[in-house]
């Protein structure tokens, strides 16, 4: 028979082979393969990686309290690049090992990968770690680690270093009180790490805190010496949080507008011992949302199986209420509109998890995904159907996700079209013949009459007119289908060209200026309201840069003999008629009723031309000493969907307005 090797040539030279023979193969024993490649065990040798080893031995005392052997954690930076933590558990057995007789169970525990206490759930219903390789790796990888232990009223002490004992394990003293636990210092090592390898106290100090919060009783003092860190991490500090992880949503949602007022919070226990969960979760009226998860108290920050069973029961759960509610759209939502502004944490208990890699950063226990689900599903619709009011919002805020999401992909499409497509303008823009956008201007008119004045009257080369059909669509209470559906704000964004929202591009913008040229009544000022809302909620950056303007057109031209002066408003024209007005001749007032009335040579000289025109420019900045975020609500309460809002505004501000023109 012929061998496929025999068809294959070997591009080595011939003999080369004697220089690879059996002496080459290297077998690396006991700890040696954690320190040859340390990113196989704790994902790398940079400051992430390093922080890793704390959080692996922090986990070791979670499991502990977790197993309810501990109620006291204690972790101490030490100036001198050590970490310390203690806690008050059960200790590391330090007898002889039933099968390594001439060594402990704590040398055996730190010395050999896949050891330790956590194969079977004798001891740990659920833990963090991956089964006896996390401390060991942490002892491979310190220039000097210090293991303490409390048992059998004696202190026991062995020391180590890049994870070999260099010391024998003797008791150091007896107790004067009785008591258990065990407490591990270490220092990594700058030979995997690097010379100026060291911990940041703020790292370490967010971390302990976090973990807290994810036991109720647990108890976790941390201190560290003066010069560890900044002025922002304390020196001494306790934490315990009776109310466990929903004091940890109220550490994140400080500050923050709500749109429920209650947080949907619960723990449920999973059938047939399989472990536990609890959630606490509410959603921001603005702003990106965060989600933090965690499996056994180890932060989980690429997420995994129980995430997804969580999304899912909120997303079924929200779906079924706005059946039940006959919400329109509502069958659009999807689990991003879900969370995309929702503020979470989970966390879960289960025994044997799995994760993807030794870090942990992600559960992949399959079977986890439908125990959340099954456990959250029915708590979420009670307190869906206990919170009609904020529920309501909730889901209208949800549909309002998918809605937008909707509308970028039609300009994500748009923007696939060929350009001979994405060039159909509107067939009553009358445009500019520059093609540079750098000094030209579109004017936005009201109307077809105003418009034909504006086309006369306009500088052809580098001023577009764009008339808009009435008053346009109020977009800050509108669905997607009434922003699809209006054609005037369809000719606006085909004319602007930019894209709107999350899709603006500054270099697509086809005019320098943006100017709203309205009539100077009521009506005009209503028109100027409702488009500058449109710029505000869907092409915002285009006011940020500066593009948007508003015209001041006359409301009066008041002429005596051969002489004519273009007033705004009443005060002004009382003005100029006591003072630009004298002797007994009458004064002839015109009130123009809007732009159309307007001779094309008056509406350029008053309102068009460059040197003798009045524009004011629209900025995001402070208003009344408000800031950005009470500009949002006040947008959202005069301009959005709630009328009760609008009314109490009119009914609080009514009493400011001097002039009205009815």
């Amino acid at each position: 028979m012929t061998s496929l090797l025999d068809k294959m040539e070997s591009p080595q030279k011939k003999g080369s082979q004697k220089n690879y023979s059996a002496k080459d193969i290297e077998v690396l024993e006991g700890l040696d393969p954690v320190r040859h490649r340390p990113g196989m065990y704790i994902g790398g040798t940079d400051e992430k990686a390093l922080h890793h080893l704390v959080a692996e031995i922090l986990d070791n005392a979670m499991d502990e309290v977790g197993a309810n052997h501990a109620t006291i954690i204690k972790i101490h930076l030490g100036k001198n690049g050590y970490v310390t933590i203690s806690d008050n558990g059960r200790g590391i057995p330090v007898d002889a090992h039933p099968k390594f007789p001439d060594k402990s169970a704590l040398e055996v525990i730190l010395t050999t990968l896949h050891s330790g206490g956590k194969f079977n759930n004798k001891n740990y219903e659920t833990a963090g770690g991956l089964h006896g390789v996390g401390i060991s790796v942490v002892n491979a990888l310190s220039e000097h680690l210090v293991a303490e232990v409390k048992r059998e009223g004696k202190l026991w002490h062995q020391e180590y270093s890049r994870g070999l004992p260099t010391t024998k394990l003797k008791a150091v003293e007896k107790l004067k009180e009785p008591g258990t636990g065990s407490s591990i210092s270490f220092k990594p090592d700058p030979e995997i790490f690097g010379d100026d390898v060291a911990f940041k106290a703020a790292i370490v100090y967010k971390m302990a805190r976090s973990r807290a919060y994810l036991h109720r009783g647990v108890r976790i003092l941390w201190s560290c010496d003066e010069g560890c860190g900044p002025a922002s991490v304390p020196l001494e500090a306790e934490f315990h949080f009776p109310q466990g992880i929903v004091d940890f949503l109220k550490t994140m949602i400080e500050n923050r507008e709500l749109l429920v007022p209650v947080p949907f919070q619960g723990h449920m226990e999973f059938p047939n011992k399989a472990g536990r969960i609890e959630w606490a979760i509410t959603w921001a009226a603005r702003g990106d949302g965060a989600f933090t998860s965690y499996c056994n108290t180890i932060g989980t920050t690429n997420g995994g199986t129980h995430e997804n069973g969580f999304r899912h029961a909120l997303l079924k759960g929200m779906k079924d209420f706005g059946e039940l509610t006959k919400a329109k759209n509502h069958s659009k939502i999807t689990a991003d509109d879900v969370f995309c502004r929702s503020v979470a944490v989970i966390s879960v208990f289960i025994p044997n998890p799995q994760f993807q890699g030794q870090t942990k950063e992600k559960l992949a226990t399959a079977t986890v995904a439908k125990l959340v689900e099954n456990a959250v599903k029915d708590h979420f619709d009670h307190w869906l159907t206990g919170n009609m009011e904020g529920a309501t919002a909730l889901l209208e805020s949800m549909i309002g996700m998918a809605e937008l999401r909707e509308k970028q992909k039609q300009e994500r499409d748009e923007t696939r079209k060929p350009l001979s497509q994405k060039l159909r303008l509107p067939g009553k823009l009358a445009d500019c013949t520059q093609q540079d956008p750098k000094g030209t201007e579109l004017f936005l008119v009201e109307g077809d009459s105003a418009g034909g004045s504006a086309k006369q009257a306009r500088d052809r080369f580098t001023q577009a007119i764009l008339p808009l059909k009435g008053k346009i669509l109020n977009v800050a209470n509108a669905t997607i289908e009434k922003l699809r559906a209006n054609q005037s704000i369809q000719d606006l964004e085909k004319t602007l060209g930019c894209g709107t929202r999350d899709h603006y591009k500054e270099d697509k913008l086809r005019y320098e200026k943006i100017i709203i040229m309205t009539d100077a009544d009521v009506d005009g000022a209503h028109i100027a309201s409702l488009l500058m809302t449109f710029f505000y909620k869907e092409l915002r950056p285009l006011i940020e840069n500066g593009h948007l303007y508003l015209a001041q057109p006359p409301l009066y031209r008041l002429s005596q003999g051969g002489k004519s002066i273009y007033v705004k408003d009443d005060k002004e024209k009382e003005k100029v008629l006591k003072e630009e007005f004298k002797g007994s001749a009458k004064v002839e007032v015109s009130r123009f009723k809007g732009l159309g009335e307007m001779s094309p040579v008056q509406l350029r000289d008053t309102t068009m031309h460059r040197d003798k025109r009045t524009l004011l420019q629209i900025k995001l900045t402070d208003v009344d000493n408000k800031n950005l975020e009470e500009l949002e609500i006040f947008v959202e309460n005069v301009m959005g969907k709630n009328p009760e809002t609008r009314f109490d505004f009119i009914q609080q501000n009514a009493q400011f307005v001097e002039d009205l023109d009815v």
